[in-house]
Parts: C-alpha cells; sequence; structure tokens
C-alpha cells in the first residue's frame, strides 16, 4: 500500500498526518501503524493520525500511538488542526471529532488553541496525582532528591502492579513560579520519553493551580520541545472546565511510503 503523508510536529511531539478524507486508508493495519512510526524501519514518529470525514463536524482526528493503541492526543489535535487546514477545512475556528468526542479549536498563525474535555476529579496518589485529560497521567513534583532518569521512573510506575493492564502516562514536574512549570513525560504507547506531551502538560498544569490554591487562570509549561500554555476555569475543587491548550504546531516534511 502507497500512503502519502505528511509529519507535523508540536514541541517536538512528532506525528504522521495521513488525508483519509476520501476513506482510502480506512484498511491501515496496527502492524502498519507500527512500520510507519519505527524511527529506524519507517518514517519515524510519536503517532500517527488520519484525518477522516465526519458526518456531523468538520472531521475526525483518527490518533494512533506509535505502538498502534489508541487514546486522546492534544499535542496531535493541534497538528491536526494545522494538517485539515491544507486539506480545504476552514480552521480558524473549528469542531471536530475525536476518541474521547467532539473538540472545539481556534487556529491563528500556526498558534493552536484546542479545547479540553472537562476535569471533574484529582486522585491523590501518595505523593502523586492522577488526573484524566483525554488519557491519564500520573504526576509527581521533583522533590530535593531529584529524580534523573524520567524513562527509568516512567517504567517504574506505568508497569507497576496498578496501572500496567491499562497503562499511564508518567510527569515528573519542576515548579519555576506559581504560574510556571517545566515537565518530563514518559508516555505509554510510546513506552519512552516524548519531548512534549499535551495532555501532561493541561494534566500537570491542573495540578499545579489545586497545589498552589491561587486561582490561576493560566499556566505556562517548558517542556523540552517547546513552550506550552495551559488555560481553564477553577469551577470547585479539583473541578475545571473551559480548558485550552495552546501552542505551536508545524509542517516538518511531506512524501509517499509504501508498507
Amino acid at each position: 500500500m502507497k500512503i502519502h503523508f505528511s509529519k507535523y510536529q508540536g514541541t517536538g511531539n512528532d506525528f504522521v498526518m495521513i488525508n483519509n478524507l476520501s476513506g482510502n486508508y480506512n484498511d491501515l493495519s496496527i502492524e502498519q501503524i507500527q512500520v510507519i512510526c519505527n524511527r529506524r524501519f519507517g518514517i519515524g514518529a510519536d503517532g500517527l493520525i488520519k484525518i477522516n470525514a465526519s458526518k456531523n463536524l468538520a472531521f475526525e482526528m483518527d490518533y494512533y500511538n506509535a505502538d498502534g493503541s489508541k487514546s486522546f492526543c492534544g499535542n496531535g489535535a493541534r497538528c491536526a488542526v494545522e494538517f485539515a487546514s491544507t486539506l480545504g477545512i476552514n480552521t480558524e475556528d473549528v469542531s471536530f471529532e475525536a476518541i474521547d468526542g467532539e473538540h472545539f479549536a481556534t487556529r491563528s498563525n500556526h498558534e493552536i488553541r484546542v479545547k479540553m474535555k472537562d476535569v471533574s476529579f484529582i486522585e491523590s496518589d501518595r505523593d502523586a496525582f492522577v488526573v484524566q485529560t483525554g488519557s491519564p497521567h500520573y504526576v509527581q513534583f521533583q522533590s530535593s532528591q531529584a529524580i534523573t532518569d524520567i524513562v527509568e521512573f516512567g517504567k517504574k510506575i506505568r508497569y507497576s502492579e496498578k496501572y500496567k493492564l491499562e497503562g499511564i502516562n508518567v510527569n515528573l514536574v519542576e515548579v519555576l513560579t506559581a504560574d510556571s512549570i517545566t515537565i518530563e513525560t514518559y508516555e505509554r504507547g510510546v513506552e519512552d520519553e516524548t519531548l512534549s506531551c499535551g495532555t501532561g502538560a493541561t494534566a500537570c498544569a491542573l495540578v499545579q493551580d489545586y497545589l498552589a490554591n491561587k486561582e490561576l487562570s493560566r499556566v505556562n509549561v517548558k517542556v523540552k520541545g517547546g513552550d506550552l500554555a495551559v488555560e481553564f476555569k477553577r469551577i470547585g475543587i479539583g473541578r475545571y472546565e473551559e480548558i485550552f491548550l495552546i501552542g505551536p504546531a508545524k509542517f516538518v516534511f511531506s512524501g509517499t511510503i509504501d508498507v
């Protein structure tokens, strides 16, 4: 199967984008997705996104992690909106489908604002927190004894008895100021550190607000691949709505691959 693709990245989180509005790639298998995302034998990416036709909204973002598993991806959503703009879809103000339902986004000068799902609960897990932001996230703040290897630490949590069945993304947070943090993320489905994670940035920003108790409305998040921001409205303890993930989405290259 010959596949025409474009490569995009959002703060270093990279994705293979496929125009599937006509349904030409409906039969793309999990094994083929794994090969495409492989950095040695394929194009190489943290995930693959098919832009499918939607009956009720502008398009469907059909997202796959590098191992072929499915979830929602915040950075992927921003890249999907940017890519969709090249397919004749008006994305200045757009609503689209994803695995967790409808999302709204705005696009201006390659900066994308994606509305995330409301968060109604932040769970404490000993000295860490668990938040569902489209994907499940384990959030731990750095102590005086800093953890130096996010991959080793991430695997320990992700494959622990509690989380090994469904998996969980693992984030380490360092507070810079009350409204500014830096994070490192180990992503399930990639099973490695990624340079950025949008749902992780969202989870960490909300936990920062939850702990800071200063009625923040925006947290700036520095990741290894660049800078993101998360805006939100707190409606109760550990409850948030009007959550927006904000950041860039950029074209890298395009081509054809035979799988």
